[in-house]
């Protein structure tokens, strides 16, 4: 957890409470200097032939495996997340800017079709100067896609980390910037006000993986100065369990999208349809299933968020929805919160309708797939979605009338490497991953390339 005191970033364990480090936040000076070092540097990286930027990520993806054990413990201690899933994230990230240093210099335009005397050439250009502002959840994973498409594409990057992981999000840039010319790629640490300063300077391109709230506060200052605004926000998840499935499979499936990472994860399961037909079984395997992530759940990020968490729960609570297991606070030191299973849950209450990013799986029982699906689809966010179903024409109609930028039928999590989907309504805008990244951090130039007459003699 982290506390602003004195123009500082107080880090705590949100564990244990302890003193995790003290981080200077960054000054109005900082943060200009900083856009103006990178604007300065943009040309010369621009005019980098795309194999030598490629290999500079290849050093920094070398750099970051080098020191993956220490990025994984410092995010653990900053954020509460098991240092195994930490570890993951890390590697994620390595793969991910490795992934970046081959696509960059094969990412290419296209030739027109034009009269026999001319060339005509659709040419992909960097943008120029991109503000990055990464999250806590995953800040390595995140933080790689986004600033290694930039700096593949030509781009050089001010990059600010999450308050919330700032050491962590800090030493991970540094070891990128190392393998850098000065100036490729700028930190600066600070809170959100820090991030609106980042977000309303002259930059070309604002990229922001957190909070609808921000996300929109960015959209504004984007439309403001023009920089074009890449945004992936939060969402509200749907589960839909359909008739005719293994309910303890099922409800393992349930588990795993709600209590992974204590329900912070950006595709977390928020809200949970399930057909009338198998509820009795399936509510009780995932109850079991609760129980067994209860012995190896991490905390929430801190005691703030918790809060939040818990004042959905309290509010379906007051609202007639009873808690299977869970829903309340614990004892103790820390920011833990327990795996809560919810029935009873209405539309309109908090925990159906918002995004809660914790450790609870709340049930609506439905009495058909279909309205469950259109349960599912009345939402304001369309980050992602999951259907449980043996119904081959069930999982079809499902995938096409969801409104969301992902759909994975019969798996919470996992998926091709380089998916690249695009998150809609309040969840955002743009591709946040993939070679369609590439395309983001770049923009097109047409040239039209003819032969000049002959001298008239």
């Amino acid at each position: 957890m982290t506390v602003l005191e004195n123009r500082e970033l107080i880090v705590l364990d949100p564990r244990t409470g302890e003193l995790v480090g003290r981080i200077p936040v960054a000054s109005d000076e900082c943060c200009d200097e900083a856009v103006r070092s990178a604007r300065t540097a943009a040309a010369g990286w621009a005019r980098t032939p795309a194999a030598e930027r490629g290999a500079a990520l290849h050093a920094a993806a070398a750099a970051v495996r080098a020191e993956a054990d220490r990025l994984a413990e410092l995010n653990a201690r900053e954020t509460g997340k098991p240092v195994e899933d930490a570890r993951g994230g890390v590697d994620a990230g390595v793969g991910t800017l490795v992934q970046y240093a081959e696509l960059g210099p094969v990412h290419r335009g296209r030739s027109l079709q034009g009269g026999w005397d001319a060339t005509d050439l659709m040419v992909r250009e960097p943008r120029g100067v991109v503000a990055v502002l990464t999250p806590w959840n995953d800040p390595v994973a995140v933080a790689a896609g986004l600033i290694g498409a930039a700096l593949a594409t030509g781009n050089t990057v001010v990059h600010k980390p999450s308050e919330r992981c700032p050491q962590t999000g800090r030493r991970f840039a540094e070891l990128v910037a190392e393998q850098l010319p000065p100036g490729v790629l700028e930190i600066v640490d600070g809170d959100g006000a820090v991030g609106a300063l980042l977000a309303a300077a002259p930059v070309d391109v604002v990229a922001h993986v957190g909070s609808t709230a921000t996300g929109r506060s960015i959209a504004e200052s984007c439309a403001r100065t023009g920089a074009r605004a890449l945004l992936e926000n939060g969402g509200n998840d749907s589960l839909v369990v359909d008739e005719g499935v293994d309910p303890e499979w099922a409800a393992a499936q349930a588990a795993l999208g709600a209590f992974a990472n204590a329900g912070q994860i950006c595709v977390s399961v928020e809200r949970i349809y399930v057909h009338a037909a198998v509820t009795d079984s399936f509510l009780a395997a995932l109850t079991r299933e609760a129980g067994e992530w209860a012995e190896r759940i991490g905390p929430l990020v801190d005691r703030e968020h918790r809060r939040h968490v818990d004042g959905h729960v309290s509010g379906a609570l007051e609202g007639g929805a009873r808690a299977l297991t869970g829903g309340k606070i614990p004892d103790g030191p820390g920011a833990f919160y327990p795996p809560t299973v919810l029935i009873g849950c209405q539309p309109d209450m908090a925990v159906m309708c918002e995004e809660t990013f914790g450790p609870v799986a709340p049930v609506r029982v439905v009495p058909d797939f279909a309205e469950g699906l259109r349960e599912a689809c009345d939402d304001t966010y369309g980050l992602a979605a999951t259907v449980l179903t043996a119904d081959m024409a069930h999982a079809q109609t499902a995938w096409r009338e969801l409104p969301v930028g992902t759909v994975k039928i019969n798996n919470v999590f996992g998926g091709a490497p380089g998916g690249a989907s695009q998150p809609r309504r309040a969840s955002g805008s743009g591709f946040g991953f993939g070679p369609e990244l590439l395309d983001e951090m770049t923009t097109t130039k047409v040239v039209h390339l003819t032969t000049p007459p002959p001298p008239t003699l």
